[in-house]
């Protein structure tokens, strides 16, 4: 273990000190280990503020290096600082990037193509729809998707990375130890991220819980890791739109999902492009933006023209009503001139085969 590692971990338990704070001590000291066993004048020289010495000194009494140290190792975490080269280039890039980074699995040079997507945490079956088309076919090219963990646009884009068999990343507003996780209820979806190949990170120690005004702070790495955010779905007053707006301070692309204009869950979305983000319908669009053609090209290609087969008359009735807009049961029925519950089976075991989706509300659309 690097000694430096132990201090970073051990300072970064004070809450007052900050990528700012920690900068400043490196700069003067040249290491963590020294500023940890500093004396007040010494730290005041480094340029820390009186009363925040004083609330250093008062933690750095409670806080003992090497079992902060043997926490992280029992929960599996491996700490990254930032003057290592593992560090995340694209992260390194922006004002204020974090000292200390925990993080569950590992970065890969493939992440250097990553998307961030995030929106709603109650969405529609709109919203639902659009994660499954153009998340799917990032995925599918090999684009790492990057989001929050939280409900919502947020998990349903880490779960259908994985099921097209994608690379996910889960940036946490807390710590990543398994008593940390939040939100709890998107535990089991942390545990197949990290099993997948995918990881999970934060800039949080062990123990952290999800305090409210670390979101925003989570919210500007979701956009750092990132060559762009997408955008599906949000209120005027969504965190999404922070995330947004970190993406613009750290020249990162924006892309909004456009939606219906008497939704409350596509009102940022439709002002996020009326300011001038650009509109994403497909994958392509966001693609041709970041020059990622090339980048992709021995990756998976995207499958846009995905032909469904019918196996028997019922279902060659059904698909022909079915198209990727949403048609409700009821309605099926009545095209089909159908048993309403021939209808409902058939659905079902063509939901099984894949080739069509309920989007809830027993609302159907192909799967392509």
């Amino acid at each position: 273990m690097n000694q430096e590692t132990k201090y970073y971990n051990a300072i970064n338990q004070v809450p007052q000190i900050g990528p700012k704070r920690f900068q400043r001590l490196l700069d003067y000291f040249g290491s963590m280990e020294q500023a940890w066993q500093a004396g007040f004048l010494e730290l005041e020289k480094a340029g820390l503020e009186k009363r925040i010495i004083e609330d250093f000194i008062a933690h750095r009494q409670k806080i003992n290096p090497d079992q902060e140290m043997e926490k992280v190792t029992r929960e599996n975490i491996e700490i990254i600082i930032s003057n290592e080269a593992k560090y995340p280039k694209q992260l390194k890039e922006i004002y204020n990037h974090p000292a200390i980074l925990y993080v569950r699995g590992s970065f890969q040079k493939s992440d250097e193509l990553s998307l961030a997507v995030v929106g709603a945490r109650k969405y529609s079956s709109y919203g639902k729809q659009v994660v499954s088309s153009l998340v799917s076919d990032l995925a599918r090219t090999g684009i790492t998707i990057v989001s929050g963990l939280a409900l919502g646009i947020d998990a349903l884009s880490h779960w259908t990375a994985l099921k097209n068999n994608g690379r996910t990343i889960a940036v946490l507003g807390s710590g990543i130890d398994q008593k940390s996780i939040h939100p709890a209820t998107n535990w089991n979806l942390s545990q197949e991220i990290i099993s997948s190949g995918g990881m999970i990170v934060s800039e949080y120690p062990v123990g952290t819980f999800p305090l409210k005004h670390h979101f925003p702070n989570r919210n500007r790495l979701i956009s750092g890791l990132s060559l762009g955010v997408l955008v599906i779905e949000a209120s005027q007053k969504s965190g999404a739109l922070i995330t947004a707006n970190y993406a613009l301070e750290q020249n990162r692309e924006v892309f909004s999902v456009p939606g219906n204009i008497f939704s409350s869950v596509s009102q940022g979305t439709n002002n996020l492009v009326k300011m001038g983000a650009k509109t994403a319908t497909c994958a392509d669009d966001i693609l041709e933006e970041l020059n990622l053609h090339s980048s992709v090209a021995s990756q998976n290609k995207i499958k846009v023209d995905k032909e469904i087969i019918p196996d028997t008359i019922e279902e060659e009735k059904i698909l022909n009503h079915l198209s990727n807009e949403p048609i409700h049961i009821d309605k099926l029925i009545k095209l089909c001139e159908m048993d309403a519950s021939l209808v409902n089976s058939t659905l079902t075991l063509m939901e099984i085969k894949g080739k069509i989706k309920d989007l809830g509300g027993m609302n159907y659309v192909l799967s392509v």
